[in-house]
């Protein structure tokens, strides 16, 4: 199957600036940019590493930004601006996110990693405001959705720090046009008019086409945005999301989503997944799908040889089954957790626990059948 037809196979195009067929009709030089607002990437961001490396397997060189520049101003949220990063902690971020990277696409395809804060932080601002500012109009800025609804807000404004942000994106486009040859950009959905910025920039400046691409918003089945795991984000680093963990949210992926996110998240055949599909939906008790979709993103993610262990709990002897629940993160509160054992939903050893005061033993605590969290306990 071809590129074309395996990107609209697999669900991973929301918007593109011409027919796919004429956007990749020849290789491109491709970028994602991310900025650094943490010293990790979690599993929102996982769905274009894993389309970068399928681009890259294509033939198209691959360039990864890290935003050290743009890090420092932060794109506009839906509410309220967020906390302005100080420069070491961006530096910092970034050099992690650096590092994460590489290993997750650099080790598998060709790679160029840049940091817009080369250039961005040497910027004079009236060669900025003169060469792009002029470019863009505030009318046309004000019309983009997050905008619009920022302003309409009585309650709320946008600083024009945020108002500036889409222009200094498509500055970056510019720029890796100029240096690399860039001629297609890649980003979300929610990037969408951040990217045809730099489209335009390109046009006005350049002379040049170039090309646009954005990736849908992945959801739950639940119609929520894929990637939290009780509230919390699911993270590639393995210290701040164990691999045991990260295998262990993928487990519990509902059977609606299942074979989306196998097309989506892992590098298997388009007829591999369709044979997976026909073994699960004989016997969704078993959780095929679940299985092959956890084992291969922590493979991806953390290696082949990752060993995923169960964790262990240290108990006292006077600790309940409910303050276990709740020292694991089992349960987020005392009261969820007599809810659980309420509710059957605990087991220790595959026994179910029915009193809510009853005293910790050594063995295995698990909540759920379908979500499969367990730890290990020792007394």
């Amino acid at each position: 199957m071809d590129l074309v037809n395996e990107l609209k196979e697999r669900g991973l195009v929301e918007h593109n600036s011409a027919d796919l067929e004429k956007i990749f009709s020849e290789k491109r030089t491709v970028y994602i940019g991310t900025d650094p607002t943490a010293d990790s990437l979690h599993v929102g961001h996982l769905s274009w590493v894993v389309l970068l490396k399928r681009l890259a397997d294509a033939g198209h060189k691959v360039i990864l930004l890290v935003g050290g520049g743009t890090g420092l101003i932060g794109d506009p949220k839906e509410k309220g601006e967020r906390p302005l990063l100080t420069e070491d902690v961006v530096d910092a971020n970034a050099s992690a996110l650096e590092r994460q990277l590489n290993g997750l696409v650099g080790q598998r395809a060709e790679l160029e990693m840049v940091n817009n804060a080369e250039w961005l932080r040497e910027v004079k601002l009236l060669d900025f405001l003169r060469d792009t500012g002029k470019h863009f109009t505030v009318n046309e800025l004000i019309k983009r959705d997050l905008i619009r609804r920022r302003l309409d807000n009585p309650d709320d404004s946008i600083s024009y720090t945020e108002f500036t942000y889409s222009l200094l994106q498509a500055y970056d486009y510019r720029e890796l046009n100029q240096r690399y040859g860039c001629d297609l950009q890649i980003g979300g959905s929610d990037q969408w008019t951040n990217i045809l910025s730099g489209v335009d920039l390109i046009r006005k400046t350049e002379g040049k086409e170039v090309f646009a691409l954005s990736t849908p918003l992945i959801t739950d089945a639940s119609g929520r945005k894929f990637g939290k795991s009780e509230g919390n984000a699911v993270w590639l680093d393995a210290v701040k999301t164990t691999p045991y963990q990260f295998h262990q949210f993928w487990l519990n992926v509902e059977d609606e989503k299942v074979i989306d996110y196998l097309k989506i998240y892992t590098l298997l055949s388009l007829e591999e997944i369709g044979a997976i599909k026909t073994g699960f939906e004989a016997d969704k008790s078993g959780r095929l799908a679940q299985k092959r979709l956890a084992d291969e993103v922590t493979r991806f993610v953390h290696g082949e040889e990752v060993i995923l262990e169960t964790p262990v709990h240290q108990a006292s002897s006077e600790d309940t089954i409910v303050d276990i629940l709740v020292a694991t993160g089992l349960a987020t509160s005392k009261r969820e957790a007599r809810e659980f054992i309420e509710s059957g939903a605990v087991t220790l050893d595959g026994d179910r626990v029915e009193d809510i005061n009853a005293l910790a033993k050594n063995g295995t605590l698990q909540r759920g059948k379908r979500k499969m969290n367990s730890v290990e306990v020792r007394v």
